[in-house]
C-alpha cells in the first residue's frame, strides 16, 4: 500500500511503470477539458466573435504547447517530477526545495477554490437543496481518497470523467444547433462588453501555464518524446480549441457567460452535473502536484522520506477544510502572484537541461539502470536571483502575458548569468558546491 501510494515521489519512473500515450493523454486532457476551461470558453464568447475567440485561442495553445513539450520531454527522459527534477537542472537542493513548496502551496489553494467551485455547482445541478459546507466537505475528501492512490486511480478516474463530459457537451451542443442557426451564432456579435484580444490570449495562455511547468509529474510516464509531444499536443489544442469553441458558440447561444446556467439551459441538469463533475478531473491534478511537491521540499530541507499517500491525504483535508470554511475567496490574488512565480522555473530549467546541459551526462550515466546521481547541488545563486527577476519581470510588466513575460525574462537572464560567472570564474562549466543525494 505505501509503495503505491509513494508514485515514485523521490525517484526516476521506472520504464515498467510507465504508461501507453493514450493513457497518459487521457489524464492530461481531462486537466483541460474541465468546468474551468468551458468558463474560460464562455467568458471570451460573451466578450468576442467567434473568429477573435479562436485566434487567441489558438495562439494561446501555441505558447502553451512549447512549454509543456520541452519539460514534458525531460520529464519523460528522466522519469522525474518537476520539483524533483529542478535538483538537476539549475535549483540544486535549496531552489528545488522552494520550487516544491511554493507549486505545493499554490496547487492546495487552487485546489480549495476549485473544490468550492466544485460543490456549488453540484448544489446549483441538484436544486439547492443541500448545504455548501457537507457538500465541499465530500466532493474534497472524495478527490483526496482518489489522488492517494496515486497516477493508477488518476487514470481510472479520467476514464469515466473525460467520457462523462464530453457525452454532456456533445448533447448540449446538439439541443443548441437544434434550437438555434449555426450560420448566424458564427457570425453573431458578442453579447457582452468587448474583450480585447491581447487580453483574451493571456486569459488562455497564463490560464493554464502552471499546468505546463508541472507537466512532468504525467510525462515521466510516458514512454518516449513521441508519447510526449501527441500527449500535449493533442490535450492542449483538442482541450483548448475545441471546449472554447463550443464555449464561444453556447456563451452567444444563451446570451451568458454563467456555464451551469447555459448547460442547464441547453442540456438539462443532467449535463450540468456531468460537466460539474469533470471538474474532479482538474482538482485531482492540482492535489497530485501539491503532493509530490511538498514530498520533495520534505526530502530537499530536513532529509525527511515522507509517503506521497500521507501528504495527500493531509494537504487534501486542510485544502477540503479551508474551501468548507470559504476563507480561500481572500487568497485568490496571492495565488495568481505564486501563479506568476512558477513560470520562471520553466525557463530556467529548460535553458540548463537543453542549452547548458551541465548535468546531462551524469544523468545519462545513470538512467539506464534506473537510479539517480549521487549527488547535487546545494543551492545555485545565479538560478535564485534569475528566478526572482523572471518574477519581478511578470509581477511589475503587465503587457503582453505575465506568465510568458516572466518565464522568458529568467531564461534569458538565466543564460546570461551563468555564462558571465563562467568567465569571470575562468570556466568551461559552471558547478556549484555538492552534497550527496541520500
Amino acid at each position: 500500500m505505501a509503495e503505491i501510494s509513494n508514485d515514485y515521489a523521490l525517484g526516476r519512473t521506472p520504464q515498467e511503470a510507465r504508461k501507453p500515450m493514450w493513457d497518459v493523454f487521457m489524464v492530461r486532457f481531462g486537466a483541460v477539458a474541465t468546468l474551468s476551461q468551458f468558463i474560460l470558453g464562455a467568458t471570451l464568447g460573451y466578450g468576442m466573435t467567434l473568429k477573435q475567440a479562436m485566434i487567441a485561442t489558438f495562439l494561446g495553445s501555441i505558447l502553451l504547447e512549447i512549454v509543456s513539450l520541452l519539460i514534458g520531454i525531460a520529464g519523460a527522459r528522466e522519469g522525474m517530477s518537476t520539483s524533483f527534477l529542478t535538483r538537476w537542472t539549475g535549483f540544486g537542493k535549496v531552489g528545488s526545495s522552494l520550487i516544491g513548496l511554493i507549486i505545493a502551496i499554490s496547487c492546495i489553494g487552487w485546489f480549495g477554490i476549485q473544490n468550492a467551485v466544485f460543490a456549488e455547482g453540484l448544489i446549483k445541478a441538484f436544486g439547492g437543496n443541500v448545504s455548501f459546507k457537507l457538500m465541499s466537505f465530500i466532493t474534497g475528501m472524495a478527490i483526496t481518497i482518489i489522488v492517494v492512490f496515486g497516477y493508477k486511480m488518476i487514470s481510472w478516474t479520467a476514464k469515466i470523467a473525460v467520457p462523462g463530459f464530453l457525452l454532456a457537451v456533445a448533447y448540449a451542443t446538439y439541443k443548441m444547433l437544434s434550437e438555434h442557426n449555426l450560420i448566424e451564432l458564427l457570425n453573431s456579435s458578442p453579447p457582452g462588453e468587448p474583450l480585447n484580444i491581447g487580453v483574451a490570449i493571456t486569459m488562455v495562455a497564463g490560464g493554464f501555464m502552471v499546468g505546463a511547468i508541472v507537466t512532468p509529474d504525467l510525462s515521466r510516464y510516458n514512454r518516449n518524446a513521441k508519447d510526449v509531444f501527441w500527449m500535449t499536443f493533442l490535450s492542449i489544442f483538442l482541450g483548448e480549441i475545441l471546449i472554447n469553441l463550443i464555449a464561444v458558440l453556447m456563451a452567444h447561444a444563451v446570451k451568458s457567460s454563467d456555464v451551469v446556467s447555459i448547460m442547464l439551459d441547453l442540456g438539462g441538469w443532467f449535463a450540468a452535473l456531468l460537466v460539474v463533475f469533470a471538474t474532479i478531473k482538474i482538482n485531482d491534478i492540482n492535489l497530485y502536484a501539491a503532493s509530490l511537491g511538498v514530498t520533495n521540499f520534505l526530502d530537499a530541507m530536513f532529509g525527511i522520506k515522507a509517503n506521497r499517500g500521507l501528504m495527500t491525504l493531509i494537504i487534501g483535508a486542510l485544502g477540503t477544510f479551508m474551501s468548507t470554511i470559504g476563507i480561500l475567496d481572500n487568497f485568490v490574488g496571492f495565488l495568481v502572484v505564486l501563479g506568476i512565480a512558477v513560470p520562471p522555473v520553466g525557463g530556467i530549467m529548460v535553458v540548463d537541461y537543453y542549452i547548458l546541459r551541465r548535468h546531462r551526462k551524469v544523468l545519462d550515466e545513470t538512467r539506464a539502470s534506473g537510479k539517480l546521481p549521487e549527488r547535487f547541488e546545494k543551492v545555485n545563486p545565479l538560478s535564485l536571483l534569475a528566478w526572482a527577476g523572471g518574477f519581478l519581470v511578470g509581477y511589475f510588466i503587465k503587457s503582453g502575458i505575465p506568465s510568458l513575460n516572466s518565464l522568458i525574462a529568467s531564461a534569458v537572464l538565466y543564460y546570461v548569468l551563468m555564462k558571465l560567472y563562467a568567465v569571470a570564474t575562468n570556466r568551461e562549466v559552471v558547478e556549484f558546491e555538492q552534497v550527496e543525494t541520500i
